[in-house]
């Protein structure tokens, strides 16, 4: 019979004694007082709102604040530097941002036009890593129903979209969002009606065939377009 010989104090403590418990305490609180100072130091915009840029900040300052929590051979000096410079890094950075529009368009990014005029923006969509259905759920969160509803849709800096839509009289048709509507696509074409294109968005007239190529995209999936308004 096989038994286990398990010494349960290394288990939940480790070989340290009880004395470094108390030291990773203090050093896990002079770490939090140290991360509440960096993040103060960063300013309200790097709490609120995180870009690409100060992302890497945040991670970097976890990072730092890690290992000097439980490693004893690490002391505190070491994160303090790695923190000055990283603050220092990021006031400089946003200072180049604040003054050179090329700066900022080097670390920041640009925002992205993703649909205008009720349609994809093809070239800008597919420069991006985001799904159609991650996109389509985005947009449903803002009570949208359809692309036909929406004037222009931003993809801004900090990963948010911005959607701007019609007013209720302008409304027209477009490529529907709902998953069980979108999920109805076809090639052949049964009836005449206003169909969207599954790939762009563009809305065309289509009449009885096996198939009809977008012009706007060249693809030759659709799905029949609604017109409904926003319901807010």
């Amino acid at each position: 019979m096989v038994t286990l010989n398990i010494n349960w104090t290394e288990f939940f403590i480790g070989k340290e004694d009880w004395v470094f418990l108390l030291e990773i305490a203090l050093r896990t609180f002079a770490m939090y007082i140290i991360i509440l100072l960096g993040l103060r130091l960063l300013g309200k915009r790097g709490v609120k709102q995180l870009s690409i840029f100060e992302l890497v900040v945040i991670i970097s300052l976890g990072s730092a604040a890690g290992d000097p929590m439980f490693y004893k051979e690490v002391g505190l000096t070491v994160p303090v530097v790695i923190f000055g410079v990283i603050v220092l890094s990021y006031r400089l950075t946003t200072f180049l941002t604040a003054k050179s529009q090329t700066a900022d368009d080097i670390i920041e990014g640009k925002c992205t036009y993703l649909i205008e005029d009720g349609e994809f923006s093809i070239d800008n969509f597919s420069k991006e890593t985001l799904a159609y259905d991650e996109f389509f759920a985005e947009l449903r969160q803002y009570g949208i129903s359809h692309l036909g509803q929406v004037d222009t849709a931003i993809l801004e800096t900090s990963g948010a979209i911005s959607v701007y839509f019609f007013e209720d009289e302008k409304v027209k048709y477009g490529l529907p969002i709902l998953p069980h509507l979108f999920d109805a696509s076809c090639e052949e074409i049964t009836s005449v009606d206003n169909y969207a294109c599954c790939f762009c968005g563009n809305v065309m007239e289509l009449v009885p065939a096996e198939k009809h190529i977008c012009g706007k995209c060249e693809h030759a999936s659709w799905v029949r377009a609604i017109s409904g308004k926003r319901i807010t």
